[in-house]
This record gives structure tokens, sequence and C-alpha cells, in this order.
């Protein structure tokens, strides 16, 4: 198909078209995994959000006869406030390439084009677990991003506070082991014995979700615990395996890159446990990816000068995360 003056119009309304082809195209492992609630945020509404923890204590208190009943305690946890930032991208078209049979360098801009705001998003969600030991990243515009939850710590952290009792909790498993079937009990053990509410009292939290990098080894290692139909170190096949249907398995293939989205080795081994039902992370989006205003001949996506014409993506939103208990991590590199 050639693009000339007889097919232009033609080929605007197939840039909408190309767009969402390419946003489609993209799989958001991080969005999709269930492990941050998405939280939509109308026009005219304010820019920002605060969200909090709040907790009823776990159990009820004997009545005596005749006497009042003990009024339950409501013990509000941390809040954070998330403020919306916007990420755009523009491509340009030009002239010559659109009047001289580019059509297929056309098409793969465009489709291209809807993929980058929708990966910007993704690589800003997996980077939370990413930088999940420190308070603060420097993200790849040069922004320092402040990641720390409600208490002021990081995300993982083995000295987590809760505001209605001086019990403390921790999400980072000790000495940070790769994943094996030792390290998985021993994660289950950790959130087990450090699934607190705002009272310091044990509450039962399902983890149901094991996330881990795209680390060939790691990968496989989950995928034998959890696929296999007897236990993976049995010697008869007939035995149960107990992990079987107990965890879904999210690879998230951008936790092991750097601020500029770069392969990061060291972070390779990452993994965890984390609860979707329990989750205190959140995608608070208020402009979804979408394409700005097609251009066309003399409207404002035509550039007077050069003739190009610009396509535009642009997207809105923030990710905040008040809470801690909820995502467990091993960074597998055996640090104590």
């Amino acid at each position: 198909m050639e693009l000339n003056t007889v097919n232009l119009s033609d080929f605007v309304k197939l840039g909408q078209v190309l767009f969402l082809k390419g946003l489609d195209s993209y799989k958001s492992a991080a969005r999709m995994s269930g492990m941050w609630k998405i939280d939509s945020i109308p026009d005219n509404t304010g820019n920002s959000r605060e969200y909090t923890e709040i907790d009823l204590e776990q159990y009820a208190r004997k009545k005596s006869e005749n006497d009042s009943a003990a009024r339950a305690r409501v013990q509000q946890g941390y809040s954070k406030t998330g403020s919306l930032k916007r990420i755009a991208f523009n491509i340009g078209i030009s002239y010559e390439m659109r009047h001289y049979n580019k059509y297929s360098e056309v098409v793969s801009r465009l489709t291209n084009l809807g993929r980058t705001v929708s990966q910007r998003m993704e690589l800003d969600l997996q980077h939370r677990l990413t930088f999940g030991t420190a308070t603060t990243y420097t993200d790849m515009d040069g922004d320092v991003v402040n990641i720390a939850v409600g208490d002021t710590l990081a995300l993982f952290s083995t000295a987590h506070t809760v505001r209605g009792a001086s019990a403390t909790f921790r999400n980072r498993l000790a000495n940070n082991p790769v994943f094996s079937k030792g390290s998985l009990e021993g994660m289950e053990l950790l959130v087990i014995e450090n699934s607190i509410n705002q009272f310091g009292e044990k509450v039962v939290i399902e983890y149901d979700v094991i996330w881990s990098t795209d680390d060939p080894n790691t990968v496989n290692t989950v995928r034998e615990y959890l696929k296999s139909t007897a236990a993976p170190d049995a010697n008869n096949a007939g035995v149960i395996n107990v992990y079987q249907s107990k965890y879904r398995h999210v690879v998230l293939p951008l936790v092991a890159t750097t601020n500029l989205g770069a392969v990061d080795a060291t972070k390779r081994k990452l993994w965890g446990l984390a609860s979707t039902m329990n989750c205190q992370s959140y995608l608070a989006i208020n402009e979804e990816a979408h394409l700005m205003q097609d251009p066309a001949g003399g409207n404002n996506g035509e550039s007077r000068e050069t003739d190009d014409w610009t396509f535009a993506a642009r997207a809105g939103y923030f990710i905040i995360t008040p809470g801690a208990r909820w995502v467990a991590v091993s960074l597998g590199d055996g640090t104590p």
C-alpha cells in the first residue's frame, strides 16, 4: 500500500489501530499479576490520593451478665500519599515516508509507539521490587523516587513497625538464599510468623503467588516444584506434591534491570512470595496509555516547517505502597 494523497485519510485512521495493536501485544506481567491493586482517578478530582492501612483487633472479649459489651478497637495504620505523573513519547513520520512507499516503516514505528508507555509503567512497577531494599531510587528520568512504605522503611525490611503495639515484623528472608525447597519452606515460615496486624496480633494471610525474575534456573526450579506430579525430591512417583496448586508463579522480567532498563545480573536471583488478597500497593491511573489527536494536513499534528506528522502517546499514573504486609523477598545472593 502506497501512502499517497488518495489514501492518507485511511492511513490516519490506521494510526489508532496500529497503536492499539502494539499496546495489546505487550504483556504487562506486573500489572496483570494481581500484586498491585488498580485504582482509577477520574479527571477533575485532584492529582493525588492518600492510601492508608486500617485494622480491627482480632478477638472479641467476654461479656458478663448485664454488662455492656466491650468496644472493639480500630487502629489506623500508616498512610502514604501518591501524586500523578505523566509519561510521553512522540514519533515523527516524514512527508517522504508517507508519500514514497515507506509503509512498513510507518507501521513499525506506530506499533512500537503503542508499547512504549505501557512498558514504562511496567518498568516502574517492577522497580518497586528491584529497589525494594532502599527507600529511594533514581529513575530513568533522573528523578529521585520515594519508595519507602508508611513506616518510613524500605519495602523489604527486617524491622517493620506497627502503630498500635511495640511489635515489629520482617519480610526479608535471612541469608537471602536462592530458590529451593528448603528456602521456600523458610519463606513460608517467615510469612507465617511475621503476619501481624496493627495491634501486634498474629493474623492469617494467604500468600498465593511466588514471584521471581526471569532467571532460567529460578524459573525452571519454581516450575518443577509447582507442576511436579510427585514431590520433586521424592523417589516414589506416587508421593503427593504439596506445592501443586498452592501457588501461582509470576515471572517479572524487568526486576533484574538497572534504573535505565539495562540488564542487572546482580538482581537475577530475586524471588519471593506475595498475597494478592492482602495487597497493599496501588497503581493509580488517571490517563491510560493512549494516542493523542491524529495528525492530518493542516492540523496541529503537522509541522509547517518540515511537513512531518507527529504521533503522540501519553499516560498518567502513580504507584504507592502504604504497607509491607503482603510481600516478602529473598535477594538470592546469600548476604546475611
